[in-house]
């Protein structure tokens, strides 16, 4: 099996270099990772400047490259400019969750929402800042519980957040937001967006992905990489059929 790796913490991240060193008895690696953070940057590409890119050392005799851009650019580069076929593209372990309604800033879901644009299946890891090495010990139970109930067959991008202590693993939904931030004034014509967490809506619901990291439990997440809503326009092609 042929892996992509990538990450939005860059490359000299330590989560990069756990997740690599469990997937390298997966298959191939390459790592393909950002210069420098590139957390919140989302699905972002940069088509509007020339991008560096650089082979560079990486441990256990990987093949890794740093990029001047964005998560997305990353697996953009490896499946467009490396012209490789991967079977897998992972990214993480993101120091810090990527849950609720938050997850759409995510450069680290966003590199696996472009893995499956461009015909990738995809896992994004996330754990919490303090975890990642703790986090990196639940990588195989967790890819083991996925791969025996098939789940990269039925979806494409799987977003998994591992908590401190994990003692199961759950599939869940994308709950509400988990960050409510404000702008900042530090100085004139200088702002800063600053806040913290918030507590969930629907603290009792157990399969809600911001509830169940909370409760020591490893989250799995399917997710679409279509916008559409196929309820309203399946609703809306009948009328429109019907008035024809």
């Amino acid at each position: 099996m042929k892996i992509l790796i990538t990450n939005d913490d860059g490359i000299n991240a330590i989560g990069i270099r756990l997740l690599a060193n469990w997937a390298k008895d997966l298959g191939e690696v390459t790592v393909i990772a950002p210069e420098v953070e590139q957390s919140g940057m989302s699905h972002a590409i940069d088509f509007t400047r020339p991008i560096r890119i650089r082979q560079v050392p990486f441990p256990y005799g990987i093949t890794a490259y740093s990029m001047a851009s964005t998560p997305a650019d990353c697996v953009r580069f490896g499946v467009m400019g490396l012209k490789e076929r991967f079977d897998l593209v992972l990214s993480g372990i993101n120091r810090g969750v990527n849950v609720g309604a938050d997850i759409v800033y995510s450069g680290t879901v966003g590199a696996i929402f472009e893995a499956a644009r461009l015909g990738t299946r995809g896992i994004a890891f996330s754990a919490f800042p303090s975890g990642q090495e703790e986090a990196s010990l639940e990588l195989p139970r967790v890819y083991d519980w996925i791969v025996a109930h098939r789940l990269l067959e039925e979806t494409p991008i799987l977003n998994v957040n591992i908590p401190d202590a994990p003692t199961e693993i759950r599939l869940t939904y994308q709950g509400s937001p988990y960050f409510s931030d404000e702008f900042v004034k530090l100085e004139e014509n200088l702002y800063i967006q600053q806040g913290g967490q918030v507590p969930d809506v629907c603290p009792e619901d157990i399969y809600r992905d911001t509830v169940a990291i909370h409760q020591r439990v490893t989250s799995v997440t399917p997710l679409l990489p279509t916008r559409t809503d196929m309820a309203v326009f399946e609703r809306w092609r009948d009328r429109q059929s019907s008035n024809r």
